[in-house]
């Protein structure tokens, strides 16, 4: 039972400042390299969420009025100072997700590529112009802010996730209500406050925390003009159909099981080196970490689970001050979740070749930690196969040929990332070209894109026509407008006419 007399109690974040929670729900923050409890965040009730659309719809007209050179400087100032602010942000990035320090930078400066682009709106806005399309018409276009929008973010990306669903937004003149992970909230809440430090006005960042009662309010109010979501596929494919039928622009992004095929002539030191780095690190609570390693031919897994075997298990998991590989999972729940999966691995016939379900690290620590789990022989419809596990559990699949490999990849409901490792060309190419997967890596272990190209997947991972990251948030955060005009002089004759207009 936590002491709540040393334990902070945390706020919204509404109309430009700290809003204490009045609904009288709170869920509990853990550390959970600790598993004590670090924070209590307030459920947000309809009526708080409302106030906060309410706040972000009167803010809306000012902002959306402001020159995009002059938002532009604010997303700058916002940048120049979450860069200064680099360590605060670290140690809470650290304390309430678990993740080791060098894996935190990471996320941070993944997160910065997306405030990056967002600075350069004033080009990125910029609409089409045609001149004298016909009949003295000139014809062009203009991009104009929704207004309110909404971001549901996931736990495994404290800042990154949250500010490439946002700073576009920002920047383009919308008003942004944040709905961060009860699980992670004191991040969120952070950079609120450097929003408010580089000049943002009141109103246009609201952070509301909350679950299901905030997360339909958002979807349902007809002020929330967009919904942009990252998550599960069950939670996505619910977003995307709730979102839709309220008539809201949505982008839904779900779950991945993301494969790494392994060629004959690929470099197998290498390929072990990327695999445990993309599959166990963040103790695999990436959308894009690698889940299964797909070995072409016989003697391939031969070679390399022997290498696999020796490196995973000389991974160290702990605290992120000791020097750790990877944490703990996100909480005690999704630790034994992932232990199930281990245990029904092992009912379907799955070899295991590690263990994760170490005494000394799974039972003896306060914290929710697991060691690195593999199995070997994973047969597509086994559950370990079939579905994501967000935690260090990864699969060893045999197969025959490029061409099985292909088949059972785009056979899986999901299409997140994928990846090759070869030295052969063609076989790269027809993989690139024949693949169904929406991330595509060619000797990259994790294929997501940098924050100025378009990020999503295919199929079951994501929902909705939107995407992560790149140019593509311009176009999903604003509309578009069409202006045909011509200037008639006085003296110009106009008759009457009934033909449909040809613009000769």
């Amino acid at each position: 039972m936590a002491n709540y007399t040393t334990v902070k109690e945390l706020t919204h974040f509404i109309g430009g400042e700290q809003v204490p929670g009045t609904s009288g729900r709170f869920s509990d923050v853990y550390n959970p390299a600790s598993g004590e409890v670090i924070g209590r965040v307030p459920l947000a009730s309809v009526a708080e969420v409302q106030n906060a659309i309410q706040k972000a719809k009167e803010a809306f007209p000012a902002w959306r009025d402001l020159s995009v050179s002059k938002r532009a400087d604010i997303v700058l100032k916002f940048r120049n100072l979450l860069s200064a602010n680099t360590e605060k942000v670290v140690e809470l990035i650290c304390t309430e997700s678990g993740k080791t320090r060098e894996d935190a930078l990471g996320e941070i400066t993944r997160g910065l590529e997306s405030v990056d682009l967002a600075i350069g709106v004033p080009h990125l806005m910029k609409g089409e112009y045609s001149v004298n399309v016909g009949g003295g018409i000139n014809a062009y276009s203009a991009k104009y802010p929704l207004g309110v929008v909404a971001a549901i973010a996931p736990f495994n990306f404290p800042i990154m996730v949250p500010l490439a669903q946002t700073s576009m937004a920002v920047a383009v003149g919308n008003a942004v209500i944040l709905k961060a992970s009860e699980r992670v909230p004191m991040t969120a809440l952070y950079i609120s406050e450097l929003w408010k430090q580089a000049g943002l006005p009141d109103g246009i960042w609201s952070v509301v925390n909350g679950d299901k009662d905030a997360v339909n309010e958002l979807l349902q109010n007809p002020a929330v003009e967009a919904i942009s979501f990252v998550g599960s596929t069950p939670v996505a494919r619910y977003i995307y159909e709730t979102s839709a039928k309220h008539g809201k622009r949505v982008v839904a992004l779900g779950g991945g099981k993301n494969n790494m095929v392994v060629m004959p002539d690929a470099d197998l030191e290498q390929v072990v080196n990327a695999f445990i780095s993309a599959g166990y690190g963040a103790a695999s609570q990436r959308c894009m970490a690698i889940s299964t390693l797909m070995t072409v031919g016989s003697e391939t897994a031969e070679r390399l689970i022997p290498i696999l075997k020796e490196k995973i298990s000389a991974l160290k998991v702990g605290h992120f001050q000791d020097g750790a590989d990877f944490g703990p999972v996100i909480s005690l729940q999704a630790k034994q979740s992932i232990l199930n999966s281990i245990e029904k691995g092992e009912a379907e016939g799955a070899k295991l070749v590690i263990d994760g379900r170490n005494e000394e690290i799974t039972n003896n620590s306060k914290g929710f930690f697991l060691a690195p789990t593999l199995f070997d022989h994973v047969k597509p419809g086994m559950e370990i196969y079939e579905q994501e596990i967000f935690g260090p559990v990864r699969n060893v699949v045999r197969v025959e040929t490029l061409e099985e490999a292909i088949h059972l990849i785009n056979q899986h409901e999901l299409g997140n990332g994928v990846t090759i490792f070869t030295n052969d060309g063609l076989a790269a190419r027809k993989f690139t070209t024949e693949i169904d997967v929406g991330m595509v890596g060619v000797n990259v272990p994790i294929p997501i894109p940098v924050g100025y190209h378009n990020f999503a997947g295919f199929k079951d991972s994501r929902f909705g026509d939107g995407q992560m990251f790149g140019p593509d948030q311009v176009r999903f955060y604003t509309k578009s407008k069409m202006i045909s005009e011509r200037w008639i002089a006085p003296s110009e004759n106009n008759n009457l006419s009934f033909a449909f207009p040809s613009n000769k």
